[in-house]
């Protein structure tokens, strides 16, 4: 856990509170607490509806956002940006800067809408467009995830360590998804795999934990927004992971509302997972 007064890596010129042992167990019950009162009960009882960009919500999701919402702001009295918002909305807080939480009510509704349990809750506090801290849940297993920027990532109070043994690109198991973009890519993906096994579970801020666990050792995405990435990119990073878009090698650099994500688990890993992917982006 972290230390009782562990501070975090500021985004903007002036300094934030200090996170505390306190702050992050209030947070991660929160989220919890919010996963369990307002997702489960409505698992397999409600149906899905399509937004205005064509993706789906349910009440669920609606629920557990504006919930979210007040039990954050309890802890750190601060904006909630939720992807269920108006993206007028969003784009305020966003352009505002400084502290805010940035949540994911329900990553993964099309699995949820569809009866798969395979879904999560996730929030993030964000100091400018960077996480400090990042918590999701998993309700369906029952587990807690949660990383503090530079202070390490735990899974139900279990710190999650780098591997301490690398594995080869073909013993991999990689989580991808790419829908209809690269598809020179995807078909390199399809036909000529570098990795053992393939995976899509459908829930951005879980294959990040899994990758964190080492459930999963190779990730690629063609683009995640900020809620999908913001809790649980950190997590993988703070458990050892390392990270990178598919131009740029410090993820956290670029725009920051949308990004793509190529992800291993080991550095030597990592260096011949983002080799293999970059080389097949060449014009």
């Amino acid at each position: 856990m972290p230390s009782p007064a562990m501070p975090v890596t500021p985004g903007s010129p002036v300094a934030p509170e200090p996170l505390t042992v306190e702050f992050a167990s209030r947070a991660v019950r929160a989220v919890r607490e919010v996963a369990a009162i307002e997702i489960l009960p409505r698992f397999r009882a409600v149906t899905a509806q399509r937004k205005g960009d064509g993706s789906l919500v349910t009440e669920a999701d609606l629920a557990a956002q504006h919930a979210l919402a007040v039990a954050l702001a309890r802890i750190e009295p601060v904006a909630v940006l939720g992807e269920e918002m108006e993206d007028a909305e969003q784009r305020r807080i966003w352009d505002s800067g400084g502290r805010f939480w940035c949540v994911d009510p329900l990553d993964g509704t099309a699995n949820f809408s569809a009866g798969v349990p395979y879904f999560a809750v996730s929030a993030a506090l964000m100091q400018g467009d960077r996480p400090v801290f990042g918590a999701v849940v998993d309700p369906i297993a029952d587990e807690a995830y949660f990383a503090v920027r530079g202070a390490g990532a735990w899974r139900d109070g279990f710190p999650l360590r780098p591997p301490t043994v690398e594995i080869g690109l073909a013993q991999a198991v990689a989580e991808i998804d790419l829908r209809r973009t690269l598809s020179h890519v995807r078909h390199e993906l399809k036909h000529r795999p570098p990795f053992a096994r393939r995976v899509n579970s459908g829930s951005s801020a879980l294959a990040w934990c899994h990758l964190a666990a080492g459930r999963r050792d190779l990730l690629l995405h063609a683009g995640q927004k900020v809620w999908d990435y913001a809790a649980g990119a950190l997590i993988a990073e703070e458990a050892g992971a390392r990270t990178a878009t598919l131009v740029e090698d410090d993820f956290w650099s670029g725009p920051a509302w949308e990004r793509p994500a190529i992800a291993a688990r080991t550095p030597a890993l990592f260096e011949a997972w983002k080799r293999w992917v970059r080389e097949r982006l060449r014009p």
